[in-house]
């Protein structure tokens, strides 16, 4: 019996979203929403309409493709991704070098890895997300929200961190040479133990208020004083 509001579904054929192949699916428009096509020459594929939320499309070749339409928010390229010379890539919601993505809701999503250099981030929602070793330099973060992100190993040379709430983020192993991070809103739980590029930032981070400097992370089990204060006893051995 098909399920209530299913009309004649057959769950046998169906496949879901993440699963589906690049391939031409008829009058319907497709919906590939989460499917990984990185590394693959889509060729003409007619993607006009498409939910294609939350694809892998990196090093993918959709310069011939159409993509009128196409929903591609929170889809992951990298700078060997093609498309369309009349398609604006950058502006399309996507998340990737150049990407501009102010504002945008990006909560626990997995950013592992990606390169983000170019993109503007200025007032987005990145509390929980995770980006371990992603590459940051030059991002303007100002007035976001990384409470509880993790940054692990992350570059971020010369990355502009004003206004924005890092409360219980992870930025354990992170590269900070040139960041900004004077005008930062919070820092309460954050833990910058084994961080580069913070020495001449250690007296002003560590004269931060009180509840900050010497708030417990449960993630990484430090307190930002001692995390800070681990730094400087590196640069005086």
């Amino acid at each position: 019996m098909p399920l209530p509001g299913s009309g004649s579904l057959n769950l046998r054929d169906w496949t879901a979203p993440e699963g589906r192949l690049p391939e031409h699916s008829g009058a319907t428009p497709m919906d590939a929403r989460g499917a990984n096509w990185s590394g693959l020459n889509l060729g003409e594929l007619d993607l006009r309409g498409a939910q294609l939320c939350r694809c892998d499309l990196r090093g993918t070749d959709l310069s011939r493709c159409r993509l009128d339409e196409a929903d591609l928010r929170l889809a992951r390229y990298d700078s060997s991704t093609s498309v369309p010379e009349d398609f604006d890539l950058h502006s399309s919601g996507a998340v990737g070098p150049g990407a501009k993505l102010n504002g945008v809701y990006l909560n626990s999503t997995d950013l592992r890895g990606m390169d983000l250099r170019g993109s503007v981030l200025m007032g987005a929602y990145l509390s929980g997300a995770d980006l371990s070793g992603a590459l940051l330099d030059g991002v303007s973060l100002a007035g976001s929200d990384l409470r509880s992100a993790t940054l692990r190993g992350a570059m971020c040379r010369g990355t502009r961190f004003g206004n924005s709430e890092l409360d219980m983020a992870d930025l354990r192993g992170a590269d900070l040479e040139g960041a900004a991070l004077d005008t930062i809103e919070s820092i309460r739980g954050t833990d910058f133990s084994s961080c580069s590029g913070l020495e001449t930032q250690l007296d002003a981070l560590l004269s931060r208020p009180l509840h900050e400097l010497d708030c417990w992370n449960p993630i990484t089990r430090s307190t930002t004083r001692a995390s800070l204060e681990s730094l400087r006893n590196q640069s005086l051995s």
